[in-house]
C-alpha cells in the first residue's frame, strides 16, 4: 500500500471543531476530484465520528480528538479518528440503530451513518482507554495524481 498523501490532526474535544474537520477533509481530498456525493459522504462520516468522541468519549468532559487520514495508491481513504475518552462497553450494540448512551436529543444513527457513507467501518474501543474509528472510502473521480 503506497501512501500518496498523508496528514495527522489533534483538536480539543469541543462542537466547534467539528466543522473545521468536515473542513479538513473536504480540502485534503480535493486532488482527487471526488464526486458532490464522495465528498458529502466524507464530510458527513468524520462528522460523526468526531461528534461521536466529543459526545460520548469525552461525555461531559475535555479531551484531545487525534485524526490520521491517509490517500492511498488505489484512491482510497482512510481516516483514523481517535480519542482517549470512555470508551464502549459493547462495540455491537453502539452499532445497533438508534441506540445511544446519549441524551434524549441523540437519535443513536452515528454509526449507522458512517457505515452507509463509507465503503468500511472498523471500530475498537476499550473501557477506560478510549476508541478509534476508522472510515474507508473508495474515490471514484478523476484522480490528480
Amino acid at each position: 500500500m503506497e501512501i500518496k498523501n498523508e496528514f495527522n490532526l489533534t483538536i480539543d474535544s469541543k462542537s466547534i471543531n467539528e466543522a473545521f474537520c468536515r473542513v479538513v477533509i473536504s480540502a485534503f481530498i480535493t486532488p482527487l476530484d471526488p464526486t458532490i456525493e464522495e465528498l458529502s459522504d466524507l464530510k458527513t462520516a468524520i462528522s460523526e465520528a468526531v461528534t461521536n468522541s466529543i459526545v460520548h468519549g469525552y461525555k461531559n468532559s475535555r479531551g484531545k480528538i487525534y485524526i490520521n487520514a491517509k490517500i492511498v495508491n488505489d484512491n482510497t481513504v482512510k481516516i483514523k479518528i481517535r480519542d482517549k475518552g470512555l470508551g464502549i462497553a459493547d462495540i455491537k450494540e453502539a452499532m445497533t440503530p438508534l441506540f445511544s448512551t446519549g441524551d434524549g436529543d441523540r437519535a443513536g444513527l452515528g454509526f449507522t451513518v458512517m457505515e452507509s457513507f463509507c465503503d468500511k467501518v472498523s471500530v475498537k474501543s476499550s473501557l477506560g482507554i478510549g476508541t478509534t474509528v476508522i472510515l474507508t472510502k473508495k474515490i471514484t473521480g478523476h484522480s490528480a495524481w
